[in-house]
């Protein structure tokens, strides 16, 4: 059986193969471009994906799609932005219904045509990227610029990747096969087999507050081209940019000839815990969900007719040991602690320095000395609030302001958290961040994550010390990055190998413009799999392949 393509696949065919290219490669490249600069997207891009952001608030959002009871608005806006959107309400068996009829036609379709399909989505997205970092920026507390890159364009990237992943794992085999074997002195057997790609059936993203897009494309998309059905379940906090998504992918698909119930929106009312429901749903076979430790966990013990795929919380650690460009290494780690107030997964929290000091191109650094000159970056940083907040961005939960002030209790501040006034928007909430002093006996206080601009440098007995306590606190918490400062090969050599041992990404010398909580799509893995942090890597083969299965038919030729 030979399929026969959709003429969307004809139309992106290209974007496909270079896709398929960069996973090889892995070099840089970029599908979507970062700037949102007017020469890239046209003079009037950025003024109208406002209007039209702006155009949802206040109102019912048009999204028509099957059991909607009633509405919910649940959206508060770090930066004080009233948006008080209200989204159609549907049940849990009524939005599971819906994309469960839509299954066999988008699986019967075939890959070709599911990736043309999703391409066309895509393409649709990114030529309404300006609203969606609109949406993104005032539900997450990112500044524009980041909310455009990494809400926009790289979600975009990252959405590409997962589809070019897909593509090759459900073609690697022939869609048919001619099948001979030698039966003595008779005819051959002679068996013609055809090869099905199945999908596992009904697919449940559950939406982060931090990056709703970035974390929620690669699961979607990965699931909608292996022929499942989506189920978008939104973070209560961040329900736009993925409203926003789940209306453009319902109108291609529509288009397409494809029932767009195919991908559906489920927000949820407050205390309702649609998502633990969604997830224990029978019809329910893949969930992907990216947030707390606690709640990715239950998922794993209790979604057990799915296949679970999580990104959770870490002790991201950064090991000191010299450095042959102080200066560097200090705006480097400064700027990774400042941007979007450390609420990156990626962001570094316990920065492990010994106690003696370190060597330099400066000459000897005490530990003080190394400590204070991180926290003079950030300072550095945030000193003028109107430069400042487009780095910090806004606090995006109460849980963040919680957990600064409990800080304060637990040791010597290097760097005291501020309290800053937007200047464009004064009800915005924004804190800089602090830097606490820990001894590396203190591991009740660094053993735990502090999600936000919280970050500990901790005195320990030598580098070996530092090692051995990446080790153990990523060993038995797990992490997403491991970075690593030193001149010493040996030294680099032994912290890679912890990094091996405990299935961490190690990033070493970082002192330009590379920093360890960025990653870029097609080269980098986000998460690994391979510690407590995260069971998935995105995007790999593992990440794809058992979405779908492989059933085949055969009958005498």
């Amino acid at each position: 059986m030979t399929e026969t393509p959709h003429p969307l696949y004809d139309r992106h065919a290209d974007t496909l193969h270079r896709a398929l290219t960069a996973i090889t490669e892995r070099g840089y490249w970029s599908a979507y471009p970062e700037s949102p600069s007017p020469r890239v997207y046209g003079e009037t891009a950025a003024a109208d994906g406002k209007a039209a952001f702006e155009a949802y608030l206040g109102g019912d959002f048009p999204l028509d799609q099957p059991g909607t009871a009633d509405r919910v608005a649940t959206e508060t806006s770090p930066f004080g932005v009233a948006l008080d959107v209200r989204y159609p309400h549907p049940g849990a068996d009524e939005v599971v219904a819906a994309a469960s009829a839509a299954l066999p036609a988008w699986r019967d379709a075939g890959p070709q045509t599911r990736v043309g399909v999703c391409l066309e989505i895509l393409d649709r997205l990114h030529k309404h990227v300006f609203e969606l970092a609109n949406a993104v920026q005032f539900t997450s507390g990112q500044a524009f610029v980041m909310a455009f890159q990494a809400g926009g364009a790289h979600a975009l990237d990252r959405a590409l990747e997962a589809i070019a992943y897909a593509y090759a794992e459900m073609t690697r085999h022939p869609g048919t096969a001619s099948w001979e074997k030698a039966a003595g002195k008779g005819d051959p057997l002679r068996m013609t087999k055809t090869f099905h790609v199945v999908p596992r059936g009904v697919a449940l993203v559950i939406g982060c507050n931090t990056f709703p897009t970035w974390n929620s494309y690669p699961g979607l998309f990965a699931s909608l081209v292996t022929g499942n059905p989506v189920v978008v379940k939104p973070h209560p906090r961040a329900v736009l940019p993925l409203a926003i998504t789940v209306k453009y992918a319902r109108e291609v698909l529509a288009e397409a000839g494809f029932d767009p119930d195919l991908v559906l929106l489920a927000p949820e009312a407050p205390g309702e815990k649609l998502a633990s429901t969604l997830a224990l749903h029978p019809a329910v076979k893949i969930v992907d969900f990216t947030g707390s430790t606690g709640y990715g966990d239950w998922l794993e013990a209790n979604a057990r007719q799915a296949t679970v795929y999580t990104e959770k919380a870490g002790l991201n650690t950064v090991v000191i040991d010299s450095t042959d460009d102080f200066a560097g290494m200090c705006r480097n780690l400064g700027f990774t602690l400042t941007l979007y107030s450390g609420q990156m997964c990626t962001t570094s929290q316990n920065i492990l320095i010994p106690a003696a000091g370190i060597a330099t191109d400066q000459g000897h650094k005490s530990f003080d000395e190394v400590a204070a000159g991180i926290a003079a970056t950030v300072g550095k940083l945030t000193a003028d609030p109107a430069r400042g907040v487009e780095l910090t961005g806004a606090i995006v939960n109460d849980g963040v302001l919680e957990r600064l002030d409990e800080v304060t209790k637990v040791g010597e501040a290097v760097l005291e958290s501020r309290t800053v006034t937007h200047p464009a928007l004064p009800d915005a909430v924004v804190r800089t961040p602090t830097i606490v002093k820990l001894a590396a006996t203190d591991t009740e206080v660094y053993g735990r994550e502090w999600f936000g601009p919280i970050s500990f440098v901790i005195a320990t007995d030598s580098t070996a010390h530092s090692i051995e306590i990446l080790r153990s606190t990523v060993g038995e918490s797990g992490a997403l990055t491991a970075a690593v400062y030193s001149t010493d090969e040996a030294v680099l050599d032994a912290v890679e190998a912890a990094a091996i041992d405990v299935g961490v990404h190690l990033s070493a010398n970082l002192t330009g413009g590379v920093f360890v909580n960025q990653s870029a799509a097609f080269s980098d893995f986000h998460g690994s799999g391979a510690n407590p942090a995260a069971n998935a890597a995105l995007t790999d083969g593992a990440y794809v392949a058992n979405r779908f299965r492989i059933v085949q038919s055969r009958r005498p030729a």
